[in-house]
């Protein structure tokens, strides 16, 4: 039986660079081919075949389809939120021409799974903001949050008319040692350990008692593949999951902080990206994911910020 053979667009992101190093680890690094706009020296491209890909180019998007025998293709490709708001236009292109794309070609080259990444920004100022349940009201006022909503009933569609095993989970902020922050409005949770570490202080974009769902990146990684690797019989959701760890504002991630860096500070200069905040849930219900393909998370924020100050 032939190994499925894993293509990832835009693996030098956020979450690609440590999804194709993890897989790489699990199929083999011959079985996963990276992709992003440019190739960059390093493990990344090292490690494993790279091509240079632009998600909205289909013709080359076939040829590396056919050139590697794809059966899976993690989409990645997307502006992110704050980004998207300085460059509306090429953030809807990018995020929904680039889904097209991927599911267009997914019917037509026969292959077994695709996985796109949706995200809380697809909920908006009149969802509940304890708890956000599965099925609730979502009025994104962002372009990246629009594109997210859209591309989240777009799977589904594929998968009802084209039955195309699309799968799907709604990121909360992520938190990474491994990569600079991308232009999201939780990206605060990131730099404060980088700041942390070299200048014990940091300015914060958000008021201090901003709560949101937070992620580590070894949980969403896991939990990534996890559903990807559950069987279709047990998926339930072809929109988008919810997807869960913690929640916590600016002033807990500077307490947390302060129990190995007592000398931290931490101040605020508020910008756009709190009134982007405001319209997002502030705890997430992913009962669904538990459910369904057992998801459960490991990192707790102090856990977290024990691993973040080792590493960074």
């Amino acid at each position: 039986m032939q190994s499925d053979t894993i293509l990832i667009i835009g693996a030098g992101g956020q979450i690609g660079g440590e999804l194709t190093m993890y897989l790489r680890n699990i199929f083999g690094s011959n079985n996963v081919i990276a992709t992003d706009l440019k190739k960059t020296s390093g493990e990344l491209s090292e490690s494993g075949p790279f091509e240079e890909l632009n998600v909205l180019d289909k013709n080359n998007f076939i040829e590396i389809v056919k050139k590697y025998d794809v059966t899976q293709i993690y989409n990645l490709a997307a502006m992110l939120s704050a980004t998207g708001e300085k460059f509306p236009l090429k953030a809807w292109q990018l995020n929904m021409d680039g889904l097209f794309n991927t599911l267009e070609i997914a019917k037509d080259n026969a292959i077994k799974k695709v996985y796109w990444p949706s995200s809380i920004a697809a909920f908006g100022p009149t969802t509940e903001k304890q708890n956000t349940q599965q099925n609730t009201i979502m009025d994104p006022v962002t372009i990246y949050g629009i594109s997210k909503l859209a591309g989240e009933r777009l799977c589904e569609w594929y998968f009802l008319k084209h039955h195309i095993d699309v799968r799907s989970i709604r990121y909360p902020g992520l938190i990474s040692y491994k990569t600079e922050p991308g232009g999201g409005t939780t990206d605060y949770a990131v730099d404060i350990y980088f700041k942390a570490k070299a200048e014990k202080k940091y300015t914060c974009f958000l008021e201090a008692d901003t709560k949101l769902p937070m992620m580590y990146m070894p949980d969403a990684i896991r939990g990534t593949v996890e559903l990807m690797e559950t069987n279709a019989a047990k998926i339930k959701i072809r929109s988008s999951y919810n997807f869960a760890a913690m929640s916590f504002d600016p002033q807990m991630v500077a307490e947390s902080i302060k129990k190995i860096i007592p000398e931290f500070e931490i101040d605020y200069k508020i910008d756009f990206r709190q009134q982007i905040a405001e319209g997002w849930p502030q705890s997430i219900d992913d009962t669904p994911a538990k459910n369904d393909w057992g998801w459960k998370p490991e990192f707790g924020l102090d856990k977290m910020t024990k691993d973040m100050l080792e590493h960074v």
